[in-house]
């Protein structure tokens, strides 16, 4: 139920020593995956496909070697062991909720067979060996060994063929095609049960040999010849080799909490998974010298273990398969270069530096088997002079993995350094960087009228001007009028004339906001500066119902028979909510004196016209004078400044 590969004669290498933690390659990639509870994984060498049994949504998930989901195959009720055929075409599934074995064209991903196990025997365990598919089947103590004969015309199941061993619950399963006539069985769930080794050359198992060495037991992987066999657990830091033919132990592969996962790639690399509680390390690779230590990888920082069997290599072994996650979320990483010790690369350069003066850039280079001093790392400054980066040359790795150089930063801003290390035949490539805010001097900027108000329509010349800068001579200028209706826009954007001049004329309507912005350069920052210039509005007022018009005291006077009520009609610019105050002043003694005042909504044509109703014989006589005005904020908005019409000047006559 794990790899199946041509057959391959490498012998398992002695791999012991100390560990060294390290983050995954950059070439190596992850994926989230589509499932939650799985129990199996198995590589397709010939198809380069990933099976997933997912027992929680009662389906097998197939993946490329990307992680990416190529297909599903779904209705296969708490689907627990899958297994490959050694030519790749056929996978096969225990369906352990509906006592049965499927059998899937892994071309088509379609179900082609199936063979029932009989009621209640809830197969969950598969292996494929001499042309028959052994299963192991039950519930605790009531468990047992089964085979399906695939090589009968007409395939045949017969179960309770455990030789005379009373599995604590289904037994796991392992058998190798370069070792044929031997299926190894695994008592796995109780402290006292053994490893079994099976004969079945004849076809009907016979116990060739049996040892307790602990129980419990999470996984188990044969190596390339099919006659040692590597377990993880029992216990914590137990991942041990034994020999099939008299399970001798032959030798034991350090990690530094309890194994959960084993593989053994064609060429007899061991990798395995670990608990992790510290967070140090999750995925280990023994190397073939047994003069290295382990490389380390920690692929992830919250999964817990599967209870199943959720690591696999590659089936030529250059690829490593880990799934990770949690009961929420579940990833595939696909490690590219396993076998080679991940590198890890930190850069320190500070925080703030002026510009033009001497860094120092600070950095370490580390992997679980040591790199020499001299080690050669690439530099790159990238910089708003060089923003693609300019190379820095080549700096040299001292003692202890550590590393530092020094740089003049011609240019301020952001100014990034990166170190990047090519890697080699035994570790991985490794690129990291740090950012540096470098200073750049503040310009001067100023754009002229702060303050200024302006007749309504006024054409109005604003200057930008900008003083020394490095190399950019761009200038924009925005306009941004009152009111929420009317965006800021840009009015002109271009370079400074020889006095560092930008100009431009806006028609102002409305009060309006005028920016000039530099966007900096190499050597100088950005900057901004504004100023906010008035719009009045364009306001007229007509008087009417007069009997006459003439020329006195010092201006033109309208004459009401006292009979009549003066009409007052105000044209002003319209804005939605918009009203004019009409206020009114008697003439007494030498002075102007203040009579009364209220303010009148425009219509949507921007008039409004007023009647003075009353008893106007009281006022025979009597000078008087009205004004409408626009008032900001008061005559309901704040788009305009405060505009005040002519003056219009009446009196009664008898």
């Amino acid at each position: 139920m794990r790899i199946r590969t041509l057959p391959a004669a490498a012998a398992l290498a002695a791999l012991i020593g100390s560990t060294a933690l390290a983050v995954p390659a950059s070439a190596d990639s992850d994926r989230p995956i589509p499932v939650s509870d799985t129990n199996d994984m198995v590589v397709d060498g010939v198809h380069q496909h990933v099976f997933l049994s997912d027992s929680s949504h009662n389906q097998i998930v197939v993946t490329d070697y990307s992680g990416k989901v190529v297909g599903t195959v779904t209705g296969l009720s708490l689907v627990k062991d899958l297994e490959l055929s050694p030519d790749s075409g056929t996978l096969y599934a225990a369906v352990y909720g509906a006592d049965k074995i499927v059998a899937i064209d892994t071309t088509h991903l379609t179900q082609t067979a199936e063979y029932p196990t009989g009621a209640l025997t809830i197969p969950s365990r598969l292996a494929y060996a001499d042309g028959k598919l052994w299963f192991g089947y039950g519930d605790q103590w009531d468990s047992g060994l089964g085979v399906v004969d695939l090589t009968a015309q007409k395939p045949t199941v017969t179960l309770d063929l455990a030789a005379g061993h009373d599995f604590a619950s289904p037994p796991e399963l392992y058998a190798d095609p370069d070792n044929p006539g031997t299926l190894v069985a695994l008592d796995a769930h109780i402290s006292s049960g053994p490893m079994v080794v099976y004969d079945i050359s004849s076809g009907t198992p016979a116990i060739r040999v049996s040892a307790d060495k602990g129980g419990f037991y999470h996984d188990a992987a044969l190596t390339p010849d099919g006659r040692h066999i590597v377990v993880a657990g029992p216990g914590n830091r137990a991942l041990t080799e034994y020999r099939l033919s008299d399970l001798a132990e032959v030798r034991t592969y350090p990690v530094a909490s309890e194994p959960e996962t084993v593989s053994v790639a064609p060429d007899g690399t061991v990798a395995a998974t670990v608990l992790d509680t510290d967070d140090l390390g999750d995925t280990y690779v023994f190397p073939g010298d047994t003069g290295r230590p382990a490389s380390v990888r920690n692929l992830a920082h919250d999964w817990m273990p599967w209870g199943g069997h959720s690591m696999n290599w590659s089936a030529d072994g250059t690829k490593l398969f880990v799934q990770t996650g949690t009961d929420t979320s579940t990833r595939l990483h696909t490690v590219d270069e396993p076998r080679k010790y991940a590198t890890t690369l930190t850069v320190n350069a500070p925080s703030t530096a002026p510009r033009a003066k001497s860094l120092t850039v600070t950095g370490k280079l580390t992997a679980g088997l040591a790199l020499p001093a001299g080690t050669p790392l690439k530099v790159t400054r990238t910089d708003l002079d060089s923003p693609n980066g300019k190379s820095l040359g080549t700096k040299s790795l001292g003692s202890g993995g550590k590393f530092s150089f020094t740089d003049t930063p011609p240019a301020g801003s952001k100014v990034t350094y990166t170190v990047t290390y090519a890697g080699d035949a035994a570790h991985t490539s490794a690129s990291a960087s740090d950012t540096v805010d470098v200073s750049r001097a503040r310009p001067t900027l100023s754009v002229d009228n702060n303050g200024k108000v302006y007749s309504y329509g006024a054409d109005v010349k604003f200057t930008a001007h900008l003083g020394s800068t490095y190399k950019n001579r761009t200038v924009e200028i925005w306009a941004d009028p009152f009111g929420s209706d009317k965006p800021n826009k840009l009015a002109k954007k271009g370079t400074v004339n020889s006095s560092g001049n930008l100009s431009v004329t806006l028609d102002l309507k409305r009060d309006t906001k005028v920016t000039a912005k530099f966007s900096g350069d190499a050597r100088y920052q950005p900057r901004s500066v504004s100023s906010t210039v008035g719009a009045k509005v364009k306001v007229s007022t007509s008087v009417s119902r007069q009997y006459k018009t003439k020329s006195t005291w010092g201006h033109t006077y309208y004459f009401f028979h006292k009979s009549r009520n003066p009409l007052f009609t105000t044209t002003m610019t319209y804005f939605p909510g918009r009203q004019q105050r009409l206020e009114f002043q008697v003439y007494y003694q030498g002075r102007w004196y203040d009579s009364g005042s209220r303010y009148f909504p425009l219509g949507s044509n921007g008039v409004s016209r007023v009647e003075l109703r009353g008893d106007h014989g009281q006022d025979v006589g009597w000078r008087f004078r009205a004004r409408s005005s626009y008032f900001n904020s008061t005559s309901g908005d704040t788009v305009n400044s405060t505009t005040h019409g002519a003056w219009k000047y009446f009196t009664f006559t008898s």
